[in-house]
């Protein structure tokens, strides 16, 4: 049999999904790793991009932090938490994971409020609009969409990322993946990486349907082609009437 083979055996087991420390166990302490994280970064960098992105200040700063941030390896502080009062612990590994998601969020916060049109903003201004108005009615709603696509990245970067844990004595899905390794079950292994897989491409889904939901205006459904109307058709007006 092949390593598929024996990957979707040990799948089909009910015993490894339902077992203490099975699959089941271990997708609940993955998930909470991962939205501990991604919370913490978003409680950090949603409002840091906000600010700097209404002033219009630290745009050098954003590009460095991320770029820097990106380089840094999650093992490796995971690996410099263990001399610590920190340890090998959980919570290491969520504030690892936490810098980890924060350059996207932060990027694309300060994007979304950048590009907000200033023609709109003097418009709510000239209509007596204050500025805790103009935050929440104007500028967050035409930034949403920017804003969820760092977030969204984050979570899945995090989720995929979240399978180190087991590298330093952490849960998650990642110690199937460590365990196969180390007993040289490549079924095993193979299964571990197609359920971390499956979940974040499941996160990657909720979350693009989450933004749709909170996106005003016009919505059409997520992954559909955008509408091309026919050779000849004539455009509606806002009453729907042909002009």
């Amino acid at each position: 049999m092949s390593v598929f083979g024996d990957a979707a055996v040990y799948l089909n087991d009910p015993f490894n999904w339902t077992r203490r420390g099975g699959i089941l166990d271990l997708l609940g302490q993955h998930l909470t790793v991962s939205a501990l994280a991604v919370a913490a970064a978003a409680v950090l960098a949603v409002p840091a991009g906000v600010l700097l992105g209404r002033s219009g200040r630290g745009a050098g700063a954003i590009v460095v932090l991320s770029n820097v941030s990106r380089a840094v390896p999650t093992l490796a502080l995971l690996t410099v938490f263990a001399v610590t009062p920190i340890g090998f612990s959980s919570a290491a590994t969520v504030v690892a994971l936490a810098v980890f998601a924060i350059p996207p969020m932060l990027t694309n916060t300060f994007v979304g409020f950048r590009e907000v049109d200033r023609d709109v903003l003097e418009a709510a201004r000239a209509m007596g609009m204050s500025r805790r108005q103009r935050l929440a009615r104007v500028e967050f709603p035409l930034a949403l969409p920017l804003v969820m696509t760092g977030v969204r990245t984050a979570a899945v970067q995090v989720v995929a990322t979240a399978t180190l844990a087991a590298l330093v004595g952490g849960g998650g899905l990642g110690r199937i993946i460590n365990l196969g390794f180390g007993q040289q079950d490549f079924g095993q292994m193979i299964a571990g990486a197609v359920l971390v897989a499956a979940l974040a491409l499941l996160t990657e889904l909720v979350l693009v349907l989450v933004s749709w939901a909170l996106t005003p205006g016009r919505r059409r459904l997520p992954f559909a082609g955008v509408r091309r109307d026919r050779p000849g058709q004539p455009e509606p007006t806002a009453a729907g009437v042909p002009l």
